[in-house]
């Protein structure tokens, strides 16, 4: 069996494009846009999602579900390997996003939360006894500047 890689086309690249800056267009205004028939975007749309090279997800916005804090962490490991550790915080609810990274900190967190108040017991009583974490390095996100859910530019 071999490994074939698919890679975007121009004409997958196009629809992209349109799908990021609308994500519910349709078929055939994504077709009319294109000069190109709708049958032919269901079908690229179905094999970029079947080979993994794309998926459609709907991204809300943080505050519009009252989460007014977003807290980037620097997560300090001991005792246990590192990416144990982030499988066992990527798996709490507060947590948007987990990398394990190079540099000061062995793990870097993005958390949301409803306020400050909720920020103490999810440092606490959460994040802190998770097992390996042997230090927390928060930083207050005073103003988002640029977030963009573009896992990957094309």
């Amino acid at each position: 069996m071999t490994d074939k890689k698919i890679k975007f086309s121009e004409l997958d690249e196009r629809i992209v494009e349109i799908l990021k800056k609308d994500g519910r267009a349709t078929n055939q205004r994504i077709a009319s846009k294109l000069d190109i028939s709708t049958s032919l975007v269901a079908s690229r749309i179905r094999r970029m999602e079947q080979n993994g090279l794309m998926r459609l997800v709907t991204v809300a916005d943080f505050s519009a579900f009252d989460y007014n804090v977003l807290l980037p962490v620097g997560v300090d490991v001991k005792g246990r390997p590192a990416n144990e550790v982030a499988d066992d915080i990527a798996a709490l609810d507060e947590v948007a996003s987990v990398q394990l990274v190079t540099g000061k900190h062995d793990i870097e967190i993005l958390v949301t939360l409803p306020n400050l108040a909720a920020m103490g017991d999810f440092m606490l009583n959460k994040l802190s006894n998770i097992d390996g974490v042997l230090s927390l390095d928060p930083a207050f996100a005073v103003d988002i500047i640029k977030y963009e859910f573009d896992v990957a530019p094309i």
